[in-house]
């Protein structure tokens, strides 16, 4: 049974959809809403999803970018987050602001950008998506048209759960392909060590975690 951090009824994920939008219009909500901002875009073939994540969803997201982190650097591995960065493109009438997003296996390719082009550029190598009251399944049909590799997915039923692109479809692993030792389930015991300790004190358990199963392999 997975268990799951409880969010007070009035800090409920708002969200709203709208059809018939052109992509010269949202483009034009994008540029009218700014930079620093919360809501979050994400836009398919003519459908506007905007998303104002609630409290519980910016800690858990941000619980888990600070575990990425954690992991990269234990790892040895290099990483480049970009956040909620806004990835599209215009030819397939598709954008998106995940949650939180990485450059992992292809940072390489990136470093020196001072702007991500999804039409030269590689899609980055990890998204992750809170999906707390509002379905992610057109996200993921987004994610998908733009080829990310990895998707981390939280819901309150299923807790961590993570995916990889294979072919035209995503496929639920049971370890990460980035971070091979790393699970959803692990993920889920984190968070919830979250809703008790304090940020540095996650990040120390993920350390003591790593150099445990590296001492034990």
């Amino acid at each position: 049974m997975v268990q799951t951090l409880q969010e007070p009824s009035h800090q409920q994920t708002q969200y709203v959809v709208l059809d018939g939008i052109t992509w010269q219009t949202y483009q034009a909500i994008q540029k009218d809403l700014g930079e620093h901002r919360s809501a979050r875009l994400a836009y398919s073939q003519g459908v506007l999803e905007i998303i104002m994540p609630s409290q519980l969803h910016e800690f858990i997201s941000r619980i888990l970018e600070a575990i990425v982190r954690t992991l990269a650097e234990e790892f040895n591995q290099r990483l480049r987050g970009y956040g909620s960065t806004t990835l599209d493109r215009e030819e397939l009438v598709r954008g998106v602001e995940p949650d939180s997003c990485f450059y992992i296996q292809n940072v390489e390719r990136i470093l020196g950008c001072r702007q991500i082009d999804l039409n030269t550029d590689p899609p980055p190598d990890l998204a992750i998506e809170i999906d707390i009251t509002s379905s992610s399944r057109r996200r993921f049909e987004i994610y998908l048209q733009l080829s990310i590799p990895e998707v981390w997915r939280y819901t309150e039923r299923q807790g961590v759960t993570i995916y990889q692109l294979q072919g035209n479809r995503y496929v639920e692993c049971e370890f990460s392909p980035t971070f091979p030792i790393i699970s959803g389930a692990v993920l889920q015991q984190f968070l919830q060590l979250a809703a008790t300790e304090d940020d540095i004190s996650v990040v120390r358990a993920v350390r003591q975690w790593i150099r445990a199963q590296s001492q034990q392999s």
